[in-house]
């Protein structure tokens, strides 16, 4: 039996292998006896720790404390190497599948020009295609802020530009001196309608 290093805890739920920090292997378990499970998930009752450590040393398998909150403590024989390696493969797929989203966000003034309006929604297009949200953030400064249809009014005119490929979030709000309205990216069978 090979001497282990602490890694994670190990939970079963529903037959799901769920990983938390600090488990224990083969002599690290120090309790008197123990709810132990074989390898193919077969109940094979309370046992004392020494018991439970021959048996894995016979099956040459590792003793893992799989719940040790339990009234005893349950344990279960399996190849702990194999098992870290197993997890770590899942841990990378998983990782290689998450997509991150972030916010850009494209600022203005009420009173824009109509060509720097259209550069504005050519970058918020280019945002929103490479798969980012897009923060619509309308900057009133002064006595701006007592004509929000002016604000309303930009943010339904980028909405329609940008119709093909985003759909609108968060609807235009005052927040503050700011109007914002968010924008996402459309999913395929959003666009396959349009």
């Amino acid at each position: 039996m090979k001497k282990r290093v602490r890694a994670t805890r190990l939970f079963i739920f529903g037959g799901e292998f769920l990983i938390s920090k600090d488990w224990r292997v083969n002599e690290e378990i120090r309790v008197k006896e123990v709810r132990l499970v074989s390898a193919d998930g077969e109940q094979l009752g309370i046992v004392p720790i020494r018991e439970a450590l021959e048996l894995s040393q016979e099956q040459e398998l590792d003793l893992v404390e799989v719940a040790p909150s339990a009234k005893p403590p349950v344990c279960r024989l399996m190849d702990y190497g194999k098992f870290k390696f197993e997890q770590s493969k899942r841990e990378k797929e998983a990782r290689k599948k998450q997509k991150i989203i972030s916010v850009k966000e494209v600022k203005m003034r009420p009173n824009i020009d109509e060509h720097d309006f259209q550069v504005k929604a050519k970058n918020a297009r280019k945002f929103l295609d490479a798969g980012d949200k897009v923060k619509f953030t309308i900057m009133f400064r002064g006595r701006q802020i007592t004509h929000p249809e002016l604000g309303e009014k930009l943010s339904l005119k980028l909405a329609e530009q940008l119709s093909d490929i985003s759909t609108v979030e968060k609807q235009p709000k005052i927040e503050g001196r700011n109007m914002i309205t968010i924008f996402v990216p459309r999913t395929d069978d959003k666009k396959e309608e349009a």
